[in-house]
């Protein structure tokens, strides 16, 4: 029952700072994200591609408002692919962006202005040897979201995109992008959706997250498999041999400092094991979806509001 409270809560700045002004609020904040600055998260980038995994790093922020905000985010990307450049990462970390924090939502021109700031990170993102992945957020912007995806692939075949089994338009979606050179990310979702556009029942998003990862990996693309769920990742390694499926024709995915464990044990099966690295200093709406979408997340920071014993 808390999970819609926490999903309408990510998006309160009430909220926000009233969390954000918790002492404790921070080193709880630290096992989710890499750094609020660059520089500590490529630390984290650094030890994790030491260890066989891959990354996908994503500069935190959404829902932006102004131009010039739009234009810092495009900014902090190219900064972002310059440094991997700088320590030869780009075969090992690519780049997740959230197309409202590129402008998306601006009333005036909104759309062109993200495609266009995107535009010149998948440039240098292709230049440097990495990729894009587009993020998807609330089901208000997935068109918009699409039609910036079929633009980028026209000159940069290997942008990627998410789609969220729990909206009732996915699986054709899915059908569409489960296409040669196409990169998908499937994942459940974690955003507050009314029921005429999403299944409200934690059963039917998992059958729908089923049937749409058979569509990915019977098709000619990439998928990526977005969850920490036992149960999709055995589905997906059935499903991968079923299609003969060999290593590096699919991904595995999970948020950095969820189940490192099981990170670990699939890179050493010989499974592509990519993280999914979140930095900056506008953590709050990713900090809140992370609690929302898992019980043991939310239990894990109301205990830091406990006196030590």
């Amino acid at each position: 029952m808390l999970g819609p409270v926490l999903l309408a809560a990510s998006r309160s700045d009430r909220m926000r700072r009233v969390v954000a002004a918790a002492p404790v609020t921070r080193p709880v904040v630290k096992r989710f994200i890499a750094g609020d600055e660059l520089h500590p998260a490529m630390d984290t980038v650094r030890g994790l591609t030491t260890a066989g995994l891959d990354v996908t790093l994503d500069h935190l922020g959404e829902d932006v408002t102004d131009r010039a905000t739009a234009q810092a985010t495009r900014d902090a990307y190219l900064r972002l692919l310059e440094t991997l450049r700088k320590d030869d990462l780009g075969p090992r970390a690519e780049v997740s962006v959230k197309l409202s924090a590129f402008g998306q939502a601006l009333p005036d021109g909104g759309h062109d202005i993200a495609l266009a700031g995107v535009r010149e990170v998948a440039e240098l993102a292709t230049e440097i040897g990495t990729t894009v992945t587009l993020d998807m957020e609330d089901h208000t912007t997935i068109d918009s979201t699409l039609a910036i995806l079929h633009e980028l692939r026209r000159e940069h075949p290997g942008t990627g995109a998410v789609l969220q089994s729990y909206l009732f338009r996915t699986e054709e979606d899915a059908r569409a992008l489960a296409v040669s050179g196409s990169r998908v990310r499937l994942v459940k979702g974690a955003y507050k959706e009314p029921a005429r556009v999403a299944f409200q029942d934690k059963k039917d998003v998992d059958r729908a997250y089923v049937r749409v990862l058979r569509t990915l990996f019977e098709g000619q693309g990439y998928p990526m498999v977005g969850s920490h769920d036992p149960r999709m990742i055995a589905i997906a390694q059935d499903l991968a041999a079923r299609n003969h499926r060999s290593a590096g024709s699919y991904e595995f995915q999970m948020l950095y400092g969820i189940r490192t464990a099981e990170q670990r044990r699939l890179a050493d099966e010989g499974e592509r094991m990519r993280i999914y690295v979140p930095y900056g200093a506008d953590w709050y709406g990713y900090f809140m979806r992370r609690l929302a979408e898992r019980p043991a997340n939310l239990a894990f920071f109301l205990r830091s509001f406990l006196p030590a014993r």
